[in-house]
């Protein structure tokens, strides 16, 4: 699919069950360049960005949250072009354990301070182009969706929406009540092409923000009838509502299920004194 005038994609070389094809990294501009998530820490992606550029300077880098597949090849492509890093400053706090990670690792690059911080709503020149930041976390709680002024139907939506897979909610990183309300505030904004952090483009991203609503609605609802079913640990609820699930993605899905309990548990429907003990005063 032809992406808008003046965008190209190249995707990393990172395909695997959280990547799909891979990560996608944007180059924006004309005359000069930003680019939107420079990948994974890998030569031959950093070569091909170098090379798309054609001579034309890279002034900015811009990432739409941390987690290493998105940020791994940001030192390298600053060290090569001088760029100004942009992104969301996290608030300091220690990495999770692996165990909390959906790929079964450290997957947050705790060290990305960028020099330029954004937040809802701030706009940005980078490149030869104008962009406006769109704080959506859940996902992650720095993700940033970029908006462009020269293609103002276009959203780099990063992972909070995909066009391969529904995105990953692990707690602690991600929070699905946030997620909700962040997909939520897409619905009345004008962009409706999105290009995603993987996938391929999506030509409606309203119609998939719905989708993804619904999606995440039905989960809920899942969850919550496994427990009222007499379910009462987090193993045996995902048992129950990924049914024939690929053990490669078992902790995704345990984590998922955290998510909806804790939304859950914040919206009073649930109430236990730990998150394991599912105590349901639903009826």
């Amino acid at each position: 699919m032809s992406l808008p005038h003046p965008i190209v994609r190249l995707t990393a070389p990172n395909p695997g069950p959280f990547t799909g094809a891979g990560t996608n990294t944007y180059l924006v501009g004309e005359r000069a360049l930003a680019v939107i998530d420079p990948g994974p820490g890998d030569e031959t992606h950093l070569a091909a960005i170098l090379q798309a550029a054609r001579g034309r300077p890279i002034t900015h880098i811009l990432l739409t949250h941390a987690h290493r597949d998105h940020a791994d090849g940001l030192g390298r492509l600053k060290q090569a072009t001088g760029a100004v890093t942009v992104g969301f400053q996290r608030a300091g706090k220690p990495a999770p354990a692996a165990a909390s990670s959906p790929s079964g690792g450290d997957f947050v690059a705790w060290d990305f301070i960028p020099d330029v911080n954004l937040v809802d709503g701030s706009q940005i020149n980078a490149g030869d182009q104008h962009f406006e930041a769109v704080h959506t976390p859940g996902h992650a709680p720095d993700h940033l969706c970029f908006a462009i002024a020269s293609a103002s139907s276009v959203l780099f939506s990063g992972d909070h929406v995909m066009g391969w897979s529904t995105s990953v909610i692990a707690p602690p990183e991600g929070h699905m009540g946030d997620y909700i309300t962040s997909l939520q505030r897409l619905l009345p904004r004008p962009q409706t092409f999105y290009l995603p952090g993987h996938g391929d483009a999506i030509t409606d991203g309203p119609r998939t923000v719905r989708a993804y609503l619904l999606h995440r609605q039905m989960r809920e609802q899942a969850v919550l009838d496994a427990i009222r079913s007499g379910e009462g640990t987090i193993d045996a609820i995902t048992d129950r509502v990924y049914a024939g699930l690929a053990p490669r993605l078992r902790n995704a899905a345990r984590l998922s299920v955290q998510a909806h309990i804790d939304f859950l548990r914040e919206k009073a429907v649930l109430t236990a004194t730990s998150a394991a003990e599912l105590i349901t005063q639903a009826s």
